[in-house]
């Protein structure tokens, strides 16, 4: 694999921590790292692979110097730098949902549909944290026996919302344990011993936007237009990792056994299924883990043809650091840098 040059924007959030670990874990072959963030972080130093590095603004001669600028940070920075970094010649590689559902812009999940990102135009998207293990986990299953419906329950981690949320989320759970007054500054509600069905803003269908985001995501990413999916994604008092109650409506018969077998040989997926053995996905065993984590795999008894299951992965790695870093890579591979 060749070398090359990176600016990562956001580097001092939730997801540039994880993204700069991810980088030394991998021996990702950069030959140069620049590490971009906010005014108030401007001059800031992060170690990254032995060498100290300052924190800079991301301007136009910067980014036409790197051949990938990752972007994990607001939709407004994305709208702003992705079209900027690939009029100067990188290729963007964006964490926000500001590209995704535009029709010439790649939304990959390299494991899934990689060779879309042929026909990229210096913009690829990532999906949303909770659609990328669902199509991890949907794709190889689809291809042998065609999914009609999905029907989807997520249980989301605070970091999905940032470093804040869960600051606040330690905060609340002191407060509440210790008989103190409990405050809620990011979320409308406390979060700390609480559950909120809202992640995102509702839409006159009374789905939210995170909701409408995994239909649309879905269908995009694994070609399949006419997948029915209905999600409701709730937000938990976890700190890392999101889970995700999923029944599926196939056009044929399956069992449990041939879900297993399917599952066991697809890529980026980890059997967790002996619930007998109280053997299962949890977001405590994903965290920090690459692979999404399947298991509680059983015929669904609502669903003609229908199986059911459960699904745990870290939200910050493969929801969003990893995903962007393997995406480089599968561009690397396939010769597609820009420059």
């Amino acid at each position: 694999m060749n070398e090359c040059s990176i600016a990562i924007v956001g580097a001092t959030g939730a997801v540039g921590e994880v993204f700069l670990r991810i980088v030394e874990e991998r021996d990702f072959p950069a030959r140069s790292i620049r590490l971009c963030a906010s005014e108030r972080s401007v001059g800031k130093r992060l170690r990254v692979k032995g060498e100290e590095i300052e924190v800079e603004l991301a301007t136009p001669k910067l980014l036409s110097e790197v051949d990938f600028a990752f972007i994990a940070a607001s939709t407004a920075v994305s709208r702003e730098l992705a079209p900027l970094a690939a009029k100067n010649g990188a290729v963007a590689i964006d964490d926000s949902s500001a590209f995704r559902m535009e029709a010439d812009v790649p939304l990959v999940v390299p494991e899934v549909n990689g060779e879309d990102l042929d026909g990229h135009r210096g913009i690829v998207s990532i999906p949303n944290c909770t659609t990328t293990p669902l199509v991890m986990a949907l794709k190889p299953l689809h291809e042998q026996n065609a999914v009609r419906r999905v029907i989807a329950s997520t249980y989301q981690s605070v970091t999905g919302t940032g470093a804040a949320a869960r600051r606040e989320m330690e905060e609340q759970s002191r407060a509440a344990l210790e008989g103190r007054k409990v405050s809620a500054e990011v979320y409308p509600h406390q979060i700390a011993f609480n559950v909120l069905p809202h992640v995102e803003p509702f839409w006159e269908n009374g789905y939210t936007n995170e909701e409408m985001k995994m239909q649309n995501e879905t269908r995009k990413i694994m070609h399949a237009p006419n997948i029915r999916v209905s999600a409701t994604c709730v937000r938990v008092p976890v700190a890392i990792s999101h889970s995700e109650a999923v029944n599926v409506e196939f056009s044929e018969p399956i069992s449990p056994g041939e879900v297993r077998e399917i599952l066991a040989g697809a890529a980026g997926i980890r059997l967790v299924d002996d619930p007998q053995s109280n053997v299962y996905p949890m977001p405590i065993e994903a965290d920090g883990e690459d692979e999404v984590l399947v298991g509680r795999i059983r015929s669904d008894l609502a669903l003609d043809n229908g199986v059911a299951m459960w699904l745990s992965c870290d939200n910050l790695r493969k929801g969003a650091a990893l995903n962007s870093i393997q995406i480089a890579e599968e561009m690397m591979e396939r010769g597609l840098l820009r420059r």
